[in-house]
């Protein structure tokens, strides 16, 4: 005999309850990153900059009156993560979808997520804020019903609040928001608003930073041109923008790294050429910046490419660094503390996860590309609309990763992940997939699988530790 709709919708509704009361006894007081510490200290002293997001530093502020140290932010982004999945998940069963409920908590669950989800950082903030808004839009689009005004200005507050956690959110929320806006009509028009709103976004988030905000301006933004120029310098063995000493001194320090920008930040490896650029100003380090790329396009789609590869972790060794939540607090001496031994323990299962296809973010982009395939295929629907903005927010995200990134830690593809992983709940839920999408799905999902596991068997094992991260030479 068939569950009730209703009960079913609460049952699953307590269990994402369970589990978030379950994940804040395991990982309290919260797991605080280096990220961490240096917001914490910025939401103690009331002096922001903007090379951490201000809009967080804010918050915990206001927030830091009713509890000390993590505690107040491990809740909000631990109740906005399972408020979405909880949402989702009782949506789908209140559908008569109980299964696939039940397999949307099992994803939040898995301990490669929520094990991220305990560290206080801006991207287990976002990931939250945007699971939060999904869950709000699902529990009224499933049902078939519109949405309301107020639950409208939450979902926009809480993409807001993403929009501003990120230099890159802008990628996933913007086509997000989109997607999900109903009566975009055509395709084009939904393209040339993703454009639109991408732009606006872009010139708008600085002037909130420096001024709403309050926040001192670094020279984050040169981090990138500075990382981009590095790589052409490497693959080019040319002096476009860098100095031919500061060339010399990259190639005998390998201070190129396909993995992080890091080298560039040390005083012991090339900190001097960071130095240097840093003290360019805006325009005239990105007029070096867009002439070396012009010089030297191949060397500098190289150098994209084997980033790339980095962050989406396809040809890359065993022990791909930044892929295990961290198991306990950067030592500090602000009070941030870490959790007991069961998140100790869950963090190592997490690591052995992040091992398997489960944390290649180029896995998750295969099945993302197939489910946009099958979304795209079938008729308007709740659950296909919803899915499809799922995939839409996704790759658009993982794409960005292609020119702007500088980093390859996992927990920047924590939304895409997650959200490629509810998007295939939501088109298997509706009805089963056809047969052609699935078998060239499942035939690019076999080769970059069989392409991983044979990079993990022999090249060698990556460092251990970020000291020797830093002149990692297996390029």
């Amino acid at each position: 005999m068939a569950m009730p709709p209703t009960r079913a919708a609460t049952l699953v509704g307590a269990g994402a309850a369970f589990l978030c009361i379950a994940a804040l006894l395991i990982w309290w007081p919260g797991v605080a990153a280096y990220d961490t510490t240096e917001q914490y200290r910025q939401a103690l002293t009331g002096v922001y900059d903007d090379w951490h997001p201000p809009v967080m530093a804010h918050l915990w502020a206001m927030l830091h009156p009713l509890a000390p140290g993590a505690r107040p932010m491990l809740i909000v982004q631990m109740a906005l993560y399972w408020l979405g999945l909880g949402l989702v998940a009782a949506a789908l069963a209140r559908s008569g979808r109980l299964l696939a409920g039940l397999a949307v908590l099992a994803i939040g669950a898995l301990p490669l997520f929520v094990g991220w989800q305990a560290v206080v950082l801006k991207d287990t903030q976002m990931l939250g804020a945007v699971l939060a808004a999904v869950g709000l839009v699902a529990w009224r689009r499933l049902a078939g019903e519109r949405m309301p005004a107020a639950a409208i200005v939450v979902v926009a507050m809480l993409l807001a609040y993403a929009l501003l956690l990120r230099a890159n959110a802008v990628f996933a929320i913007v086509p997000l928001a989109v997607m999900l806006w109903p009566g975009a009509g055509r395709p084009w028009r939904r393209v040339v608003a993703v454009i639109a709103g991408t732009l606006v976004v872009l010139a708008i988030v600085p002037p909130i930073n420096h001024q709403l905000l309050a926040a001192r301006e670094t020279k984050i933004s040169h981090t990138l041109p500075i990382y981009d120029l590095a790589g052409i310098a490497h693959f080019s063995g040319a002096d476009d923008g860098v100095l031919p000493q500061e060339r010399a001194l990259i190639e005998q320090r390998h201070c190129y790294q396909p993995f992080f920008w890091d080298p560039f930040e040390h005083p012991a490896h090339c900190g001097a050429v960071a130095a240097r650029l840093n003290d360019v100003p805006r325009s005239g380090i990105n007029r070096l910046w867009l002439a070396a790329i012009a010089h030297h396009p191949l060397a500098y789609a190289e150098h994209r490419l084997a980033h790339l590869n980095a962050t989406d972790r396809l040809i890359v060794p065993t022990g791909w660094m930044n892929a295990q939540p961290y198991e306990e607090s950067e030592p500090n001496e602000l009070g941030l503390e870490s959790p007991g031994m069961v998140a100790d323990q869950l963090s190592e299962v997490a690591g052995r996860l992040a091992e398997t296809p489960l944390g290649w973010p180029i896995a998750w982009i295969v099945v993302a590309v197939t489910g946009l395939w099958i979304a795209a295929r079938r008729p308007a629907s709740p659950l296909r609309d919803l899915a499809l903005a799922l995939a839409v927010s996704a790759l658009s995200l993982e794409a960005s990763f292609a020119i702007v990134s500088i980093a390859a830690d996992l927990r920047y593809h924590l939304w895409p992940m997650v959200g490629t992983a509810l998007m295939a709940v939501l088109l298997l839920a509706e009805r089963s997939p056809p047969r052609r999408p699935l078998i060239v799905g499942g035939g690019v999902l076999a080769l970059v699988l069989l392409a991983g596991t044979a990079a993990r068997m022999t090249l060698p094992r990556a460092p251990a530790d970020y000291s020797a991260m830093l002149g990692y030479t297996g390029q």
